[in-house]
């Protein structure tokens, strides 16, 4: 069963939440961190037993079903919080070692840290069960990824902050009693952390007749194709990832000869790569999916690697190299690897039904605990095998990396057969990561959800509509619904810059120009027509009739754009019939689009009688141009004439002019016959006669005859336009309109023109 949390009570327990996880992060960093393996090694431990205390941790995850058995009689909280306030007091075990080692008995020291980490581990697995359905209670909504995420930044960043304490006392080369003092203070803050958890809310408790043994839990898990290939991917990830952060301290310290302090140091950059990883994920993760920035982090993880096989021994002795190598080395892996099994959570968290969360966590913990055991102690013994066979710890880790490589290599071949689960793919999801307008466009969107009233959404919103991405579609649908009209019209007018849209967003336009006219449904029908959503057909044909009359011409025009030849005639009738000088305007435009000669004669049948209408008059002078192919060159001409209505017969002189000069240059350019020569210098003398005397005298007769005796084979219009000019230039009432003569003679000389070019 799936229980939502109110927003009040949703934030009231992620705030208790956060108090738990800080003091948690806190007593793990002191108890389990680098600091064990560290005091270990003071101990002279071998790495079995290094490897024996880091799969200690993966082993604890074993003891899930016990917690689960535990949970159908107790509450999950109260298992959550036993297990955290035992497996801290198992820790003074630990604590009590230096004493032991003091006194002269070093391997019943050894033990009992061994002891101590075994029952902390143990008593976590149990407690372990209450993990996943928290989270899965707190991640709910649709900040689930990022939410998440954050909770690792958290912790990365106290254990950042941590290490770096760490760093500075055992810089100073401390006695060993030290530790004593570190542990005990997290065995306190772990106790702490086991009371708080407490205060968060009891998460939904699974039917007692669903539950599942955990045999059917793992046949039903790889019976599922795609729950069957992350379960092995994640394997190889846990496993390498273990390997990797477990054996790069000891690394440092046998083959570079490096100081705890130092060492220490380094690990405060793996908590900052860590840290790094997880503001970069919680940053993505909602806008482009976990799958690709899985895959991006494992990436990294094994070009990380790739410097370990090719480091030189000589450089190990050059301490800057040394150094800046492994603050590198700490931090790609940490942000690789670690970042990559952390994202991995959210992925599964979103593979699984909520109601198999239960079930399907202790299987997620097993292969956790399985790669991650496995993986540490077998590195472990692999290493001593070669310090017995007789090779240097230098070539020994090569060597172990270079095994980790091929493993990490393994896992992304595999990538192609995990499931999308809504994210983009890789290439996309790269294409977004590099694009500073995809990132300002999610940056803007975090701070729109953030945003504490109109005018502050209003300012994003308008900052979205000039960095317009596909990604910001989903925060502007829902704004788009806002109770504020600035709001929703700033967030569709956004929507119309996108370079395309998805279903989501054509549906919700769609909705938009049934329920809403008079307000925001003319920019979504524009919008429509823009993006060419021909679902929206049936729909724009209808409110092409509309009362609202921007609504009706928005439709028109967009009905235009997507080409819809058999709604035209109906257009036709639509601006034959209103007075709306607007409605008028916009279907003109739309006839212009449709580039169908059929439609001038009603254009210019508009055109007489609204001389008192120059911006219908232009807008139908324009159409008619954009019919006939000449509207760009023609539309400064009539800029020009608009400027200055005088200039009518100079701009029209002007268009003789530069024909005959053209006309001219490219017969001394081109070896065309004799007989075509003669009959374009013919065309081009009888051009100029009649442009004369329709400029001057509106005597359109010549001219008519000029159009009629024009050459169809070199000729870029149809005959219909042909035909329809050469009976415009005779009509008195038409010739009175200077611009319309200027097109028509703007036309005739584009087709002198083309005569010339063409002919051979």
């Amino acid at each position: 069963m799936t229980v939502h949390l109110s927003p009040y009570r949703l934030s009231k327990a992620r705030e208790a939440f956060h108090i738990f996880n800080i003091f948690n992060a806190v007593s793990w960093n002191l108890l389990v961190g680098i600091i064990l393996t560290l005091f270990v090694l003071r101990l002279g431990a071998s790495p079995t037993y290094i490897g024996l205390i880091s799969a200690a941790f993966y082993i604890s995850l074993f003891l899930l079903p016990v917690g689960k058995l535990l949970a159908r009689r107790f509450s999950i909280i109260g298992i959550y919080s036993f297990g955290w306030i035992t497996r801290s007091i198992c820790m003074i075990l630990a604590v009590a070692a230096p004493f032991v080692d003091y006194s002269g008995n070093r391997n019943l020291a050894l033990f009992l840290i061994m002891l101590g980490v075994l029952l902390f581990h143990l008593f976590r697995g149990i407690g372990m069960i209450g993990n996943n359905p928290v989270l899965n209670l707190l991640a709910s909504g649709p900040d689930r990824g990022s939410y998440m995420t954050q909770i690792q930044i958290m912790n990365s960043a106290i254990g950042m902050f941590g290490s770096f304490l760490i760093a500075m006392v055992l810089g100073l080369e401390p006695p060993i009693f030290i530790f004593s003092i570190l542990l005990g203070a997290g065995v306190i803050t772990g106790i702490v952390s086991g009371v708080m958890i407490k205060k968060v809310p009891e998460p939904p408790r699974e039917n007692e007749g669903t539950a599942m043994k955990l045999s059917d839990i793992f046949k039903e898990a790889f019976s599922q194709d795609y729950l069957r290939h992350f379960i092995f991917i994640f394997f190889l990830v846990v496993l390498v990832s273990g390997v990797t952060r477990t054996f790069v301290v000891v690394y440092a310290r046998e083959v570079f000869h490096h100081s705890d302090g130092l060492i220490s140091l380094y690990s405060v950059f793996g908590g900052f790569g860590f840290l790094v990883a997880g503001m970069l994920v919680k940053f993505l993760v909602d806008r482009l999916g976990a799958k690709p920035l899985f895959l991006v982090c494992l990436v990294l993880g094994l070009i990380t690697l790739i410097p370990i096989v090719f480091f030189p021994l000589s450089a190990v002795e050059n301490v800057t190299a040394s150094i800046l190598f492994m603050f590198f080395l700490f931090f790609m892996l940490n942000f690789g690897y670690l970042g990559s099994e952390g994202i991995a959570q959210t992925y599964f968290l979103g593979l699984v039904p909520a109601e198999k969360m239960l079930d399907m966590g202790i299987l997620y913990f097993f292969i956790l605990g399985i790669a991650g055991a496995s993986g540490t102690f077998l590195a472990g013994l692999l290493i001593d095998l070669f310090r017995f066979i007789g090779f240097s710890p230098f070539v020994s880790y090569k060597i172990l990396f270079i095994i980790m490589m091929g493993l990490t290599i393994l896992a992304l071949t595999r990538q192609g057969k995990m499931k999308p689960l809504g994210s983009l793919p890789l290439s996309n999801a790269l294409e977004v990561i590099f694009s500073f307008r995809d990132l300002r466009a999610i940056s803007l969107l975090e701070k729109l959800n953030k945003a504490k009233d109109a005018d502050e959404e209003k300012v994003l919103i308008g900052a979205l509509h000039d960095t317009p991405s596909h990604l910001a579609i989903d925060g502007l649908l829902e704004r788009a619904r806002s109770p504020g009209l600035a709001t929703r019209t700033d967030s569709i007018r956004a929507l119309e810059q996108l370079d395309k849209l998805d279903k989501n967003a054509e549906n919700a336009l769609i909705e938009d120009i049934i329920n809403n006219p008079y307000t925001t449904a003319y920019i979504s029908a524009r919008t429509l027509g823009k993006h060419h959503c021909t679902a929206a057909i049936p729909r724009l044909r209808k409110l092409a009739h509309s009362g609202d009359y921007m609504l009706a011409g928005e439709s028109i025009i967009a009905l235009a754009k997507m080409n819809d030849e058999a709604f035209r005639p109906e257009i036709e009738k639509i601006i034959i019939n209103t007075q709306n000088p607007r409605l008028r305007i916009m279907g003109s435009e739309a006839l212009g689009i449709y580039h169908n000669a059929e439609s001038i004669p009603v254009l210019l049948d508009i055109l007489r009688g609204n001389d008192k209408m120059p911006y219908l008059r232009d807008e139908i002078i324009l159409a008619v141009a954009a019919i006939t192919d000449t509207q760009k060159k023609f539309y400064k001409i009539l800029t020009r004439y608009l400027s200055n209505n005088s200039l009518a017969s100079a701009l029209a002189f002007d268009e003789i002019e530069v024909t005959h000069e053209f006309v001219k240059t490219t017969l001394n350019k081109k070896t065309i016959s004799k007989d075509n020569v003669a009959k374009i210098i013919e065309c081009s003398g009888n051009f100029q006669n009649a442009v004369s005397a329709y400029a001057k005298d509106k005597n359109g007769e010549e001219l008519s005859l000029w159009i009629t005796a024009l050459p169809s084979e070199y000729s870029r219009s149809t005959a219909a336009i042909r035909s329809i000019f050469s009976q415009t230039v005779l009509d008195d009432e038409l010739n009175s309109y200077d611009c319309l003569r200027l097109l028509i003679i703007h036309w005739a000389a584009q087709e002198l023109k083309i005569f010339a070019a063409m002919a051979k």
